[in-house]
């Protein structure tokens, strides 16, 4: 485990550093991470509290996340780490010649035409079968049961309910999204912060996937009424898209950094944005105490990953640049030589051709499991299917129309993505689950937290208390509020346009739990940007 000290708290925190023995959850949501806890307490293992969690988080955080959307998640389980994607793919038969033929100059954010393949049910599943402790019905049993019996919300995800809200009304002429203001806003609003509430069809979905192992929502009624529903509404979604869906397993992005492993899932993913990030970085004497040589070339580094993931990234199988060359030695020196002394308008490289929630987990067993899902943009496409709770994800609209983009549209393939999770090892020892959520400021969370932990020597809980910056585009950077405006100065005379930003939920929220190789002890951090809590056995 990262040996820093659990006393030192360099930027103001609302909590200490968490420890355990035996087990813990950390999430953005209290009530999801006590029904982890739940499953490690009925003999559960990481894999089990983790589905568990992320179960309970479509009920009591649906801003954020929903059965309709998509998952990715490392779990380290003997010693080895199994990296999953489910990502779900647009449908076989959509046609982006006939959508642009139609007037679209880019993909719709709500309604059917964003709608790709939920994957978030496989994630459940499939894991729960291969390494779980428990079935899925022990499993889910949490879920099910806030689902039915109804839950106080909290106040984070109230304040993102209302947002959602007042969007989707906005929209709501045509009432096509009058099935999400049955479920989500049956007093004719959005709850409260502390108000009860329940959602006894998000129930009876949840006990028909636990029942079928997820078979229902791929293969049986609940795949038949999605489809029905997106088809009715102008989608292209068909029972075949379900049916052939399937979470896979691949192997992570590994890159090395004072002395750990950074661990990422490869494209569809945006991980590998980090990845080159470090790589890039790894030359620099980066000191002790963050200064503003440092942080100008970390945001330079940053913005030039992305521009190439954002040129290259998508669906790993239509890419026709290689991982191996995205992440080779010599392109990113080459890339590394165009940070200097002033800030760069980033373009992308020319290599060699070829709305979310995160938890993290860990058990007394030794495994541990890095977990991320999302419907994206909040509620997503805004569309639920009738009698079910199920919020639809709008994952599609990260496709461009535009033929020459990489990741354009087309049928039965995987959109970038923005979710990541991510872990650490330490020559080859897993070490702990790592994920700081918020569409494309995850890779940029990751790469502070990254360095806030193994280059400025912060304990979990303080790395994720430090103020953040975030890379838009060009030259543009947005800062917290409470970051040191001495560097905030010092990045604008290098020629960094900086804007203080005072909404902090545009900064991600994150989760760290790492394991002292020496006394099994579990140390975890929750970010204070949520309505985060860490529950432990």
């Amino acid at each position: 485990m990262v040996k820093n000290d659990p006393q030192s708290y360099p930027h103001a925190s609302r909590r200490s550093l968490t420890y355990a023995k035996k087990g813990m959850v950390a999430t953005s949501e209290p009530h999801a991470a006590e029904a982890g806890r739940e499953i490690l307490a009925k003999g559960g293992n990481a894999i089990d509290a983790a589905i568990a969690t992320a179960a309970a988080l479509t009920v009591t955080e649906p801003t954020s996340n929903g059965i309709g959307g998509d998952a990715f998640a490392i779990l380290s389980t003997e010693g080895k780490l199994h990296a999953l994607n489910a990502s779900g793919k647009s449908p076989a038969d959509i046609d982006r010649g006939k959508l642009v033929q139609s007037g679209l100059k880019e993909m719709p954010v709500h309604g059917a035409l964003p709608v790709t393949v939920p994957g978030t049910p496989s994630a459940w599943a499939e894991p729960s079968e291969r390494f779980g402790n428990l079935s899925l019905q022990e499993t889910l049993a949490p879920a099910i049961r806030l689902a039915k019996e109804g839950f106080p919300v909290a106040p984070v995800v109230a304040a993102a309910w209302r947002n959602a809200f007042a969007v989707l009304e906005r929209k709501n002429d045509d009432g096509s999204f009058a099935e999400w203001f049955r479920v989500f806003a049956p007093k004719g609003r959005p709850p409260h912060a502390g108000e009860i509430f329940s959602s006894p069809d998000h129930a009876r979905t949840l006990e028909s996937i636990a029942e079928s192992g997820g078979e229902s929502f791929y293969t049986g009624d609940l795949a038949e009424k999605t489809v029905n529903f997106v088809r009715e509404r102008g989608g292209f979604l068909t029972k075949k898209d379900l049916c052939d869906h399937e979470a896979f397993y691949v192997e992570t992005i590994k890159v090395p950094y004072k002395g750990y492993e950074i661990h990422e899932i490869p494209p569809n993913g945006q991980g590998i944005v980090t990845s080159a990030a470090l790589k890039m970085l790894a030359p620099f004497d980066i000191k002790a105490t963050m200064n503003e040589k440092d942080l100008h070339r970390q945001v330079e580094a940053l913005k030039l990953a992305f521009t190439d993931g954002r040129a290259f990234i998508t669906d790993s199988k239509k890419m026709d640049v290689s991982l191996e060359t995205l992440l080779d030695d010599d392109y990113l020196g080459r890339r590394r030589r165009l940070i200097g002394e002033r800030a760069i308008t980033p373009r992308p490289g020319n290599p060699s051709r070829g709305g979310t929630v995160y938890l993290a987990t860990a058990d007394n067993e030794g495994n541990m499991v890095s977990f991320i899902q999302s419907n994206y943009m909040g509620f997503g496409s805004g569309l639920v299917v009738p009698g079910t709770g199920i919020a639809l994800q709008n994952r599609g609209v990260s496709f461009s129309l535009d033929a020459k983009r990489a990741n354009r549209l087309e049928g039965g393939k995987r959109p970038y993505h923005t979710i990541i999770p991510g872990f650490f090892t330490k020559n080859g020892v897993p070490v702990g689950p790592f994920g700081v959520m918020g569409g494309f400021m995850q890779p940029q969370g990751h790469l502070q937290v990254v360095l806030n932990l193994l280059a400025y020597g912060m304990n979990p809980q303080a790395a994720l208390d430090a103020p953040r910056w975030q890379w838009t585009e060009e030259k543009n950077v947005i800062v917290e509020k409470s970051f040191p405006a001495s560097l905030v100065d010092a990045l604008r005379k290098r020629g960094h346009i900086v804007k203080v930003e005072k909404k902090t939920a545009l900064f991600g929220r994150g989760q760290i739990i790492l394991r002292d190789p020496d006394t099994g002890v579990l140390a975890g951090g929750t970010d204070p940007r949520a309505d985060s809590h860490i529950a432990i056995l």
